[in-house]
């Protein structure tokens, strides 16, 4: 590869309409020129979730004027466009087909070449923006509202290797039901970590799901988790008592962080590698950081955790999962491209 490369990235597999631009140089390096995210939550949080015929028709209004704004940030134009990479699974059905959609009109307007990527690839892939190349290999723990995974990352272009995940609700999920529970707001991960920083971690003990010796070591259970805190607050109001809020969302979330950060630094030593990476949504949660920097301390393991904004659904890790795709040399993916509402991890890209 000589000279250097602009890469756009669109993601729409869920509530998020992101548009990303990177540059990625000749010699491998990437530069975060735009990340524009629009949000169709609010539009959601009467539902107590996300509703995927809104999801859709959001990403349709929004992904013109999101990608105006990450032109005009970038200060780049369509023509200076080399490549075009886009979420192409997993996600819900409708909202990958609204993204899919634009990036192959907008491959076939600028005949230029399109990557159909993973978008858990891309979470991942969204640290490199922050922190440079990931060695190889490492950890990653991918946690947002619908995964909870341990992932094996020998190659952000193909390698990925999944060795653990979530039986039932993925931790974010979790998150929102106890919200629900404790009459907090749509989603359930701020507000819950915002009170938790008020209340005592220690007050409650809450179970730790899959933590026994004979449970599988890295796969995760949040489902007992959140029926515990919803049968504890149930009980407290039955016998007449006030429920200690702050409490409650502060074990909730102390068990959470204790499973997830648990099982990782075991892989991490018994992968025996030196790094562990946190990505998805909940991983700008302040307690799972925080706890996560205090193991990886006393372990001797390097922690790298991207900026909240980073953490989040956006179009600058897919352009990121392209620009690596690119620096590769893979071939690009069809304009016939389909999505693939369930694909797997280990498949970085569809051609």
């Amino acid at each position: 590869m000589t000279g250097d490369r602009i890469v756009l990235g669109i993601e729409s597999s869920c509530d998020e309409t992101g548009v990303g631009i990177v540059r990625l140089g000749a010699d491998g390096s990437l530069q975060l020129l735009a990340d524009e995210v629009a949000s169709s939550v609010e539009q959601h949080a009467r539902f107590g979730g996300v509703v995927p015929e809104v999801a859709s028709r959001a990403h349709l209004e929004a992904m013109i004027p999101t990608m105006q704004r990450a032109l005009e940030k970038s200060g780049t134009t369509l023509d200076d466009v080399d490549s075009i990479a886009v979420t192409a699974g997993p996600g819900l059905a409708g909202a990958l087909l609204v993204g899919v959609s634009a990036a192959k009109a907008y491959a076939a307007a600028l005949d230029k070449p399109l990557y159909g990527v993973n978008h858990l690839a891309g979470h991942v892939a969204a640290d490199t923006l922050e922190h440079g190349p990931l060695p190889s290999p490492c950890v990653a723990l991918l946690v947002s509202g619908g995964h909870s995974q341990l992932l094996l990352v020998e190659d952000l272009a193909g390698k990925i290797t999944e060795i653990g995940s979530t039986i039932d609700d993925a931790a974010g999920e979790a998150y929102d039901k106890v919200a629900r529970v404790l009459d907090l707001p749509y989603p359930g991960g701020p507000p819950i970590d915002k009170l938790a920083r008020t209340g005592n971690g220690c007050a409650i003990a809450f179970p730790r799901g899959l933590t026994g010796p004979r449970d599988a070591k890295y796969d995760f259970s949040f489902s007992g988790l959140k029926t515990a805190v919803a049968r504890w607050v149930e009980n407290r109001e039955r016998d007449g008592l006030e429920v200690p809020l702050a409490d409650v969302a502060a074990s909730f979330q102390e068990a959470v962080a204790d499973v997830l950060t648990g099982k990782a630094i075991r892989a991490v030593k018994d992968l025996g590698v030196d790094t562990l990476v946190i990505s998805g949504g909940v991983a700008a949660n302040s307690r799972l950081s925080g706890l996560a920097a205090e193991r990886c301390a006393a372990a001797g393991i390097t922690l790298r955790v991207p900026r909240p904004r980073l953490c989040t659904d956006n179009g600058a890790m897919i352009a990121a999962v392209g620009a690596h795709l690119v620096a590769a040399g893979a071939e690009p993916s069809g304009l016939d491209l389909a999505t693939d509402p369930g694909l797997p991890v280990s498949q970085v890209q569809i051609l």
